[in-house]
């Protein structure tokens, strides 16, 4: 259980490459690749959500 604490990062990681594969594109062809927008975007999603229901499970845990 203490591994899916850990997964939520991944998102954030997938979140960063994402962004620096938008902005090198973006630089260096002048467009943008909105592939890498829509796995920055879910990923970003993904972490908050993640991290939103693991407070609300800690939260549940420590008043029963």
């Amino acid at each position: 259980m203490k591994v899916l604490s850990y997964t939520k990062y991944v998102y954030l990681f997938v979140a960063a490459l994402s962004i620096y594969k938008i902005v090198e594109t973006y630089n260096s062809l002048g467009t943008i690749d909105y592939l890498f927008v829509v796995f920055a975007v879910v990923s970003l999603f993904m972490f908050f959500f993640r991290r939103h229901y693991e407070q609300k499970f800690k939260d549940r845990k420590n008043q029963k």
